[in-house]
């Protein structure tokens, strides 16, 4: 598996190093220091499986760098490695195109957890975008409460839970005791009682429902 990891502190990405080393199958990794090393490695390297992009490196500010990335290389899978745990910065590099967002002060275990399930096609979200507290140790809750006036039945709204919190398919299918064939029936659905048109767009759209009443 061929990793980009783009961190302007040589210190972070030792650290990052050995955090990757515990992954399967065994990582290859490439260095980037800045924004214009990261396109530039990309670019020479058009089988990456993962970039881990630390968000505010010199070559661009904020999110315009992500941004940039995703507009350039929109089939590279891209975490967002960041000491910032604002709400607000998580939100736009979700929204920017980022997979996951994982704070500098996570956990070896929560990185990994992250890095497996960004992999595996699902969405990563820290549990400091919803509530502040407690770490970043899994995905927001969701308050089904929310979504109780969206015309999704209680079966859906279950699926809605599952899906907001980053759990493939397979992995609903078996929770909920159900074929993944309907649990795609229920996500078509939950897709249009949201308006809109695919899981991460959904799962954006619950985690802000959920932020914006509590």
């Amino acid at each position: 598996m061929k990793t980009l990891l783009a961190d302007d502190h040589p210190l972070m990405r030792a650290g990052v190093r050995q955090v990757l080393s515990q992954l399967e199958p065994p990582v290859e990794i490439i260095d980037a220091h800045d924004y214009p090393s990261l396109f530039a490695q990309t670019a020479l390297h058009p089988d990456l499986d993962l970039a881990l992009v630390d968000l505010n490196m010199p070559g661009f500010i904020g999110m315009q760098g992500i941004a940039q990335y995703r507009n350039r290389f929109p089939d590279v899978p891209l975490v967002v490695l960041s000491a910032s745990e604002s709400p607000h910065d998580i939100r736009n590099a979700l929204e920017a195109g980022a997979l996951g967002y994982i704070p500098k002060a996570a956990p070896t275990a929560v990185m990994l957890v992250a890095l497996r399930q960004v992999l595996a096609g699902d969405l990563f979200v820290p549990t400091c975008l919803g509530n502040g507290h407690g770490g970043p140790h899994a995905v927001v809750p969701v308050d089904l409460e929310v979504l109780r006036d969206s015309g999704l039945t209680a079966r859906q709204l279950e699926v809605a839970r599952l899906l907001a919190q980053g759990s493939a398919n397979k992995a609903i299918a078996a929770m909920l005791a159900m074929s993944e064939s309907t649990v795609k029936v229920h996500t078509t659905a939950i897709f249009r009682a949201l308006g809109v048109s695919n899981r991460t767009e959904a799962m954006l759209a619950i985690q802000r429902l959920t932020i914006h009443s509590s």
